[in-house]
């Protein structure tokens, strides 16, 4: 099951993007080639495959893979929290 992305994980992340989008688009590129190249792959390929602008394609794409990523991890911390 995916991990719910709240308000407060979309915001943050937007925050994120819209300070200098082609900046971050160009680092998650990076980040995600070593993070998870086989989806980096997936990513750069239906990007150039399509007739829409590849780069919004990317950026989507990316967005959504940080959001789940970042909600992933507060789920986990929250499942493995002991007092």
């Amino acid at each position: 099951m995916l991990p719910v992305i709240t308000e407060e994980i979309s915001q943050s992340i937007f925050d994120e993007i819209f300070v200098d989008m082609p900046q971050w688009r160009k680092k998650m590129i990076h980040y995600i080639k070593d993070e998870n190249p086989e989806i980096n792959s997936a990513i750069i390929e239906a990007a150039n495959k399509t007739d829409l602008d590849p780069k919004a394609i990317a950026l989507g794409a990316y967005m959504s893979y940080v959001m789940l990523e970042t909600a992933d991890k507060e789920n986990e911390a929250l499942l493995n929290y002991t007092e």
